[in-house]
């Protein structure tokens, strides 16, 4: 093999060290990108040639050749967009099941595109900073589809740590009911406390912490997503999916609280929602869950949570005799609110007959099982103003 040498590397992998000559004095284009970096790939039935482009990607910007860089995401891409400059040159595309790379390059600069279903990630090494932004602009320019957004949904925020690229939020527009359609779906004393809480503006903050507690399918997460609307003028809402890991990562956690505004106004509020967060609130949790929940309280009302408008709102199945003293003291939280099945006569009035609500009442989920048909009961489906997947 002219100016390479193969050999077998770990067990099942084939390793290939490509030897090159030195690369051109920075602002000369090498004449290939896999020539301007010695590379040793360690090939195995888990790579993929999207990854093979990924490693020719770097080449460049490693030696220093084109020592700036510039990327951006994208959401949702319109169909039909290339993502690539006018006179890009494609040097390598590959398509894997869920995903595609392309890599192309022109004067003085190399584009990486990274598409998986309606997303895409591009990135630009170029000789001078305003040639990569300048490349970066053409690339996207006109490539973001942007829904027409409807009255009845809700912009939110999604954190989580992908493998690939960190700690991520995307975000995703959210059907989500007025608290006048859905107030019917809980129990007075939870609706009564729901009144208050849909009413709160940046001036009636006393605490940083939401708690909603109660049995599963209740409506907590339903509330939440109302919620989200009803604070959309100033609050901006994310849902963090690996809650488990956020405070168990500090680096995680200092990515979310210094917060990705969406380009809103200095000063809007945040709300982070963490669901199903038993193990972090009850009351064994410093011992089981060592620095977790100091952190969380840190947010709230630490050094942490200073100088940063983040509100946190927690939802757990545990009654509020088992949360933990320190999560549930005066002052820490914004509201605490139960939220608990509706009784008998609520449940009837809700379902508009008495054929499988119990003596005890029912909750939301149930109720809604009734309505379609697969709970205890059949019940012919009657109109309503709340959507009936939104009762989680």
């Amino acid at each position: 093999m002219s100016g390479a040498a193969a050999g077998k590397g770990e067990e099942g992998s084939e390793t290939l060290v490509r030897r090159v000559p030195p690369c051109r004095i920075m602002g000369t284009m090498s004449a290939t990108p896999e020539s301007a970096l010695p590379i040793r790939l360690n090939v195995d039935d888990s790579d993929s040639p999207s990854d093979v482009v990924d490693a020719l990607f770097l080449g460049r910007f490693a030696t220093g050749e084109q020592p700036y860089s510039h990327s951006s995401s994208l959401e949702r891409v319109k169909a039909g967009a290339t993502l690539l400059p006018p006179a890009a040159k494609v040097l390598r595309a590959a398509r894997d099941d869920d995903r595609s790379a392309t890599l192309a390059e022109g004067d003085g600069w190399t584009l990486l595109v990274s598409r998986w279903n309606r997303g895409a990630d591009v990135t630009v090494t170029a000789t001078s900073p305003e040639l990569a932004q300048q490349i970066l602009g053409q690339a996207t320019d006109g490539a973001l589809d942007e829904p027409e957004p409807q009255p009845e949904n809700v912009t939110m925020g999604f954190w989580y740590v992908s493998p690939r690229r960190g700690p991520h939020r995307t975000t995703r527009q959210i059907a989500a009911g007025t608290w006048d359609e859905v107030r019917g779906n809980y129990t007075a004393p939870v609706a009564d406390a729901m009144d208050r809480l849909m009413k709160v503006t940046p001036d009636d903050i006393a605490g940083r912490l939401l708690l909603l507690h109660g049995p599963p399918g209740t409506g907590k997460t339903s509330a939440l997503r109302t919620l989200a609307r009803s604070w959309r003028d100033w609050c901006q809402v994310d849902c963090v999916l690996d809650p488990e890991r956020l405070f168990n990562d500090v680096g995680y956690l200092m990515d979310i609280a210094i917060g990705e505004d969406d380009g809103t106004s200095k000063g809007r509020w945040r709300l982070l929602l963490l669901e199903d967060c038993d193990e972090l609130i009850r009351g064994e949790a410093k011992h089981t869950a060592g620095q977790a929940l100091s952190r969380l309280l840190n947010l709230t009302d630490g050094l942490l949570g200073q100088g940063r408008n983040v509100l946190v709102g927690v939802t757990t199945n545990e009654d509020l005799e088992r949360l933990h003293p320190a999560v549930v003291r005066p002052g820490r939280c914004l509201a605490r609110i139960e939220v608990g099945s509706l009784t008998r006569k609520e449940a009837v009035a809700w379902l508009g007959t008495e054929e499988g609500c119990g003596r005890e009442g029912a909750t939301l989920a149930e109720l809604y099982a009734l309505r379609r048909g697969s709970g205890p009961a059949s019940v012919p489906k009657q109109d309503s103003g709340a959507d009936a997947g939104l009762y989680l």
